[in-house]
């Protein structure tokens, strides 16, 4: 199967679509795989460095926009058309897979125009902007949560969880060892978290040298948080720009501080790991709010939101978990309760039944 990928931007967009390439060419000599993004997504850095062909076409999102930016774009969304098209006519994919992220449209469109199988993956509890457009003119939407089936034609859904990158559905139960403290906020780090976390410092005093905290900033905020952690006496914590290894990030976790986009909470359930979710108060349609608030009404996680944490809230539910390890274990089992396993094969198993659909 020749399988093109649309979407990115973000990594909660484009890691569960390197999750389906990997899983497809481990599976099959002769599957071929190509990702279509922009130069500007997270995409451009990271499928170069993991061996993935990408192609970009020239486009921005709505979002944002007021009424004469949205117009300003109409040219720049039929030039991306035009090029995505292109891309399609060397490449003659099977089926497109759109992921979510501004090179979607473009790419799912074209496809559409050409009358190629289209597919569909939303992993927010609510759907984005793209996905929610595009829907009506994919063969089969493929959903994370259950709860985005209302923003869709009903029957054109089937719930396959989030694909994963490889290793986290291998992740072991909580450590017994050393206490590990894992804070992110996305692929681009989050200021806001990493100031708080720093603020938090001076009020975990009593754990250190007995906790560790491995921290990804984000390379923006580096330098800064960094320093903060060296300034409070903590320079054995590993504070870093990204981790490329996360499946081991998790393993070694106790307690994460992170966002609630799709993928960092299918992440955090197939690994079960209990979770402080800080939801981003920007993201289209409030989406991981939803996300958030699913998994804290289980008893998985804890949210707190961005307009409501400071440092020193922050700091009291870090102590309170770590301090308890019973709650910390049974939080980590609801989390793991709800891992939707496998989904990287049946979003697979569904691109091959279009193809094969399309073929007779």
């Amino acid at each position: 199967m020749k399988l093109l990928l649309a979407g990115g931007g973000t990594g909660g967009h484009l890691f569960p679509a390197v999750a389906l390439a990997q899983k497809l060419l481990a599976s099959d000599a002769e599957a071929q795989v190509l990702f279509v993004g922009t130069k500007r997504g997270i995409e451009a850095r990271v499928l170069p460095e993991l061996g993935l062909p990408l192609e970009t076409v020239n486009i921005r999102g709505l979002v944002g926009q007021g009424v004469w930016g949205k117009l300003r774009l109409v040219p720049q969304l039929a030039n991306s058309i035009r090029q995505a098209s292109r891309i399609l006519d060397r490449f003659k994919p099977d089926v497109v897979l759109g992921v979510g992220g501004y090179a979607s449209g473009p790419a799912l469109l074209a496809a559409r125009l050409k009358g190629i199988p289209c597919v569909i993956h939303e992993q927010n509890a609510w759907p984005g902007l793209t996905n929610r457009l595009l829907a009506r003119w994919a063969e089969r939407v493929c959903l994370s949560f259950s709860e985005a089936d209302r923003a869709f034609n009903r029957g054109r859904t089937i719930l396959t969880g989030n694909p994963l990158r490889n290793g986290m559905e291998d992740c072991p139960p909580l450590p017994s060892n050393e206490l590990t403290l894992l804070v992110f906020g996305g692929s681009r780090g989050a200021r806001a978290i990493n100031r708080a976390m720093v603020g938090a410092l001076p009020h975990l005093e009593e754990f250190r040298g007995r906790l560790r905290i491995q921290h990804q900033t984000g390379a923006a905020d580096l330098q800064e948080t960094q320093e903060g952690y060296s300034q409070a006496g903590w320079d054995d914590a590993e504070v870093v720009p990204f981790i490329n290894d996360m499946a081991a990030a998790y393993a070694k976790a106790h307690l994460v501080i992170c966002r609630a986009g799709a993928t960092t909470l299918a992440e955090l359930t197939v690994c079960g790991r209990p979770s402080i979710l800080i939801p981003y108060p920007f993201a289209a349609a409030d989406h991981q709010t939803a996300n958030a608030r699913m998994l804290s009404s289980k008893g998985a996680g804890l949210m707190l939101p961005q307009s409501e944490m400071t440092s020193d809230c922050l700091a009291r539910m870090v102590s309170d978990l770590l301090q308890d390890r019973s709650r910390l274990n049974s939080m980590a089992g609801v989390a793991r309760s709800l891992a939707k396993r496998g989904a990287a094969e049946l979003i697979l198993d569904e691109c091959r039944r279009l193809a094969e659909a399309a073929q007779r």
